[in-house]
């Protein structure tokens, strides 16, 4: 219902604004509402002014100089900026326009954005990679040739003021990457050692003959094997990538793709140990106690109980790191 009422009172605004001069427009505070719905990223309050009155959109600016697609770089406002492709006739003028500090919008976007991920678990590390993500597509949308080489009144490039704005962010971001990579990385290893030694004392020992496991041709033992050489080989792959991640330089331009897709990687095949590991340990006790079902069924029990920890806690963090890397697209 409050979205119904205010959706009126913007038509009611749109009908009387329709035949305003500039200066009544600045009078009634059509200018300042612009800029404000832009900081906000309230797209159906643009389109609807901007309808009635489609000089709002390119004349809505404040002291600095700074207009509709000004405020929505700064404030990571996606819609927003891309109503610039609909502006006829003064498309090119808006992407080369700068503001009281000579900065053009590929600068703005240089600057660090609002925080949206401060209280996720990956914080920093989604944040520095959404700011990448941003940067690069501004500079997809204003393309004019130099762009990129523009100084502002400080002398100051979009790189320039991308990095420099970014400092903390991508201390905080290798500061993540690092802990998370470490305590992984001994998991890993944990479980590689562990798995290596469970292919070689096989249970129900081996023929003293022939040296032939005794199980072997049961499908159950066949599980265990196969089991065992996921979780070995899914874990002892994740170790190698947890450090890769750890020699990484940690540029800015890393955690755009580089080291999500590494830390993707890495926590998706250490999951797939930890569940091949749990397997394994069911197969071998079914294997070992053959008949009494009653143990075994209480042991696979327990035995679950590892994965229900790790699925939340996981999980969240793969679906955190790979939402964001759909996002780049």
């Amino acid at each position: 219902m409050t979205h119904c009422l205010v959706a009126e009172i913007l038509t009611r605004f749109c009908q009387r604004i329709l035949n305003y001069n500039p200066f009544e427009l600045r009078e009634a505070s059509a200018y300042d509402a612009m800029l404000q719905a832009a900081k906000h990223g309230v797209i159906e309050f643009i389109k609807a002014m901007m309808e009635a009155q489609p000089h709002l959109l390119w004349g809505a600016t404040d002291k600095n100089k700074r207009g509709v697609f000004s405020h929505a770089i700064l404030n990571r406002r996606k819609e927003v900026l891309e109503l610039i492709e609909g502006v006829h006739g003064r498309k090119d003028m808006i992407k080369r326009s700068e503001d009281e500090f000579g900065n053009t919008l590929l600068h703005l976007a240089g600057y660090s954005g609002p925080s949206t991920d401060i209280h996720s678990k990956s914080g920093a590390f989604v944040q520095m990679q959404r700011e990448n993500q941003w940067f690069k597509k501004v500079k997809g949308i204003v393309h004019p040739k130099g762009v990129m080489e523009a100084k502002n009144k400080d002398g100051k490039k979009p790189c320039e003021i991308f990095t420099e704005s970014h400092k903390e962010m991508v201390k905080d971001a290798e500061k993540w990457a690092k802990n998370t990579a470490s305590s992984f990385t001994l998991v890993g290893t944990l479980i590689t050692t562990i798995m290596f030694a469970a292919a070689f004392t096989v249970p129900g020992g081996n023929n003293q003959n022939t040296g032939i496991p005794m199980f072997v041709g049961d499908t159950i033992f066949t599980l265990f094997i196969i089991a065992d050489a996921i979780s070995l080989f899914t874990s002892a792959t994740s170790v190698l990538i947890f450090i890769g991640i750890l020699t990484s330089r940690y540029a800015e331009k890393d955690f755009y793709k580089t080291l999500p897709l590494k830390l993707l990687c890495a926590l998706v095949f250490l999951f797939f140990s930890v569940v091949s590991m749990t397997v394994t340990f069911c197969a071998a006790v079914g294997m070992m106690l053959k008949g009494y079902h009653r143990i075994i069924i209480a042991a696979m029990s327990l035995a679950s109980i590892p994965v229900i920890v790790l699925v939340p806690a996981q999980l969240r963090l793969i679906f955190e790191i790979f939402s964001s890397i759909i996002g780049s697209g």
